[in-house]
């Protein structure tokens, strides 16, 4: 298990909340010497949440035993502005009953009235071990996600710079899945592989008679996508009904996914027809 450097714990924010002097005096002198530098402490309840929202407090060691308001409804109050975040209080109390209580309110331990000086700095240092690992876990955490989005910021930006020159160089982009069937595609290069199929706006896909394209092309076009091969600049050419004819290179690649898996292939073209 990580462990935090002792100095870390000792530079630790606590409040203490007692309403009987010698308690704070006591619980103060006691952190003191056990080295502990960032200790405040607060005789009235009704000021706590105020105090926890300007420091946020490592750990609030809080009395029961409150006047005008007790623990239990400092708890609540705090809970109220959590975020439901764990609350960081040791429930001080001298009640054995109310022990279950306070930790079905949100209380992370206790330490009984009167004070054992031992189970006291155990307890302190064991929460706020606890504690900072916890908030260092959370910081991680953020700057990971931070790190992801960036990332992923930059992705998105160079796919659309990568889309943007692939529209202005080329004719036509196009892609399809395993099974063959196009998922993208803009220009002639469905009538290339002898498909015929509607136009992504619904409008009927063009007559196979009216253009003639090269069988041989086609042919070998079509075995090296079925051998999973890259081509490029692969020339193209059909012949129009009006005896005109059209000259097209067309590149394109296999696409796989985790453990190789086939996804299927995307590639663009240019038509190459002297103008």
């Amino acid at each position: 298990m990580k462990t935090l450097p002792m100095a870390d714990i000792l530079a630790a924010r606590i409040l203490i909340v007692d309403d009987q002097p010698a308690n704070v005096l006591l619980l103060e002198r006691l952190l003191q010497e056990a080295g502990y530098t960032n200790v405040a402490s607060t005789q009235d309840p009704q000021g706590v949440c105020a105090l926890h929202r300007r420091d946020d407090y490592d750990l609030i060691l809080l009395d029961l035993q409150l006047p005008i308001m007790d623990g239990f409804q400092v708890m609540a109050a705090l809970q109220a502005g959590s975020d439901n975040e764990a609350l960081p209080v040791i429930v001080l109390t001298a009640q054995p009953g109310h022990k279950l209580r306070a930790l079905q309110a949100g209380a992370r331990d206790f330490i009984s009235k009167p004070f054992d000086l031992i189970e006291v700095k155990t307890r302190i240092r064991n929460m706020l071990e606890v504690r900072l690992l916890y908030r260092g876990l959370e910081a991680q955490n953020a700057t990971l996600e931070r790190a992801v989005a960036e990332r992923t910021a930059e992705l998105r930006e160079s796919e659309a710079r990568y889309r943007s020159l692939t529209e202005l160089a080329t004719d036509w982009y196009w892609e399809q899945d395993e099974t063959g069937q196009f998922t993208k595609v803009s220009g002639p290069v469905l009538e290339m592989l002898g498909l015929q199929v509607d136009g992504l706006d619904g409008t009927p896909a063009e007559s196979a008679n009216d253009s003639t394209w090269d069988e041989t092309q086609r042919g070998l076009l079509r075995a090296a996508i079925a051998l999973r091969k890259p081509f490029l600049d692969f020339p193209f050419t059909r012949r129009n009904p009006d005896g005109s004819e059209q000259q097209f290179r067309v590149s394109g690649e296999p696409m796989f996914g985790h453990g190789f898996r086939f996804l299927g292939y995307r590639g663009v073209g240019v038509e190459t027809t002297a103008r």
